[in-house]
């Protein structure tokens, strides 16, 4: 794996945050940048201000004045102040860029030093964040002090770095300064586990390394999940599972980057249906079809796709399918859902089990075939579309199980784990009757 070639050198980067210090959230404005769509450079895009509780936007002039221009998520293309909708401190479009658990554990180390169990304990503002993550976050936004001059915030690393300063972050080792400037490619990624950011010649990756807290396989498990996927003809990100220091690593490539570096403005289905994160709960997939279909630039084919990825989470114990691992791409004026990521099979027993996200409109989300038949008119679906979906996902997964296997590098124990279990749960067929696919493996 080549090392990251990114704008600032380990030395500067240090430098930098050594005579700067802390980026505060105090800062009067905090600076909007995007690629517009074909661009490879950024443009100011406007600012954010934070009064009282509330972050609010406005376009800068320039921003405005271009024909090119196409409107953030949520935030209508005018001039003027755009507070955030109802529920929500901060639009859903800047937080989607903003980092998760993992990334802002990595912040917090930063600013207060803490590692181990001690590491995330505390909080910051929302710009704080935004601030102090690295440049090559998800989507095609980013973040700065200054409305005019654009500096990229990235390091210089190595895969291996990465990966020893994640393991020191959660052990609560201690990190000498290169391996301090090889965390921030894991501040600009979301999600909980520990990740980085990474550029291998003309791919754009994220590489996500094993947590300490790890009880199975989970890398290996993503890693078949995903192949399995793309066999039952969901639309997903590729997957490369792979040793670094004798750890697994799993490399995603990312979709919302080209080879020539011009990036794609997308959002999370808890951005378009306007919930805050702490409300994530009542998110459904019902009233995501239903955006997909008022503002989808492919409905029909977005809905039925959404519908074959419900089932096959449920196929592959994957419950994890909150509405921040669902996301669509944005062109200024219509969404397409992105390929699928984070397809992850949980830890479980033959139990019941539920969805993060509610499949029928009365609010079931059980794990199981059955109930998804009966929700199918939510999608466009007759009950046989679905059961055809449904089917042909059993065949995919039963045909292509070895092989997806031997990608994942999944030992022979470890698939006599997994399948029965994680693969294929009892529960998941409890009601359902397949009438196309082969005898079941035992």
């Amino acid at each position: 794996m080549a090392a990251i070639a990114l704008h600032l050198s380990q030395k500067a980067y240090i430098s930098h945050r050594r005579t700067r210090g802390p980026m505060s959230s105090k800062t009067e404005k905090t600076y909007v940048w995007g690629w517009l769509p074909g661009k490879t450079e950024p443009v100011p895009v406007g600012a954010l201000s934070a009064v009282g509780g509330l972050v609010g936007f406005s376009y800068d002039r320039s921003y405005l004045a271009r024909p090119e221009a196409v409107p953030l998520y949520g935030v209508p293309l005018a001039a003027g102040q755009h507070e955030p909708p109802n529920g929500l401190s901060v639009h859903g479009c800047f937080l989607d860029a903003a980092p998760d658990a993992w990334g802002r554990r990595v912040i917090l180390h930063r600013l207060t030093g803490r590692t181990g169990s001690d590491a995330g304990t505390a909080d910051l503002p929302v710009l704080t964040y935004l601030l102090e993550s690295a440049s090559d976050r998800t989507g095609a936004l980013d973040f700065q002090t200054r409305p005019h001059d654009y500096v990229a915030r990235s390091s210089k690393a190595s895969l291996a770095e990465m990966l020893s300063a994640a393991e020191l972050l959660q052990s609560g080792g201690t990190l000498s300064p290169s391996l301090e400037a090889a965390l921030l490619q894991g501040t600009c990624i979301g999600g909980a586990r520990p990740k980085a950011a990474l550029h291998d010649g003309a791919r754009y990756l994220i590489a996500k390394f094993e947590s300490s807290t790890d009880t199975y396989p989970v890398l290996k498990a993503e890693a078949a999940a995903m192949t399995l996927a793309s066999f039952a003809g969901i639309d997903v990100a590729k997957v490369e599972a792979i040793k670094c220091l004798g750890k697994d690593v799993l490399l995603v490539e990312r979709f919302d980057r080209y080879a020539d570096g011009t990036r794609r403005m997308m959002v999370s289905a808890l951005t378009v249906l306007g919930l805050p994160e702490k409300l994530s709960s009542y998110a459904a997939y019902p009233d995501f079809a239903d955006r997909l279909r008022s503002q989808g630039k492919n409905p029909n084919r977005d809905v039925h796709e959404l519908f074959a990825r419900i089932t096959f989470n449920i196929l592959v114990s994957n419950n994890d399918d909150h509405a921040k691992n669902h996301a669509a791409f944005w062109d200024g004026e219509k969404l397409s859902l992105t390929p699928a990521y984070d397809i992850c099979p949980q830890l479980r027993s033959s139990g019941e089990q539920a969805q993060a996200m509610a499949i029928g409109r009365d609010g079931w989300r059980m794990s199981q075939l059955a109930g998804c038949v009966r929700a199918a008119s939510n999608y466009l679906l007759s009950e046989k579309e679905a059961r055809d979906i449904i089917d042909a996902q059993l065949e995919a997964v039963h045909a292509h199980w070895d092989e997806a296997a031997d990608v994942a590098q999944l030992t022979g124990d470890e698939r006599k784990q997994l399948w029965g279990r994680q693969f294929i749960n009892p529960y998941a067929l409890e009601g359902y009757k397949p009438t196309t696919y082969a005898v079941p493996r035992t």
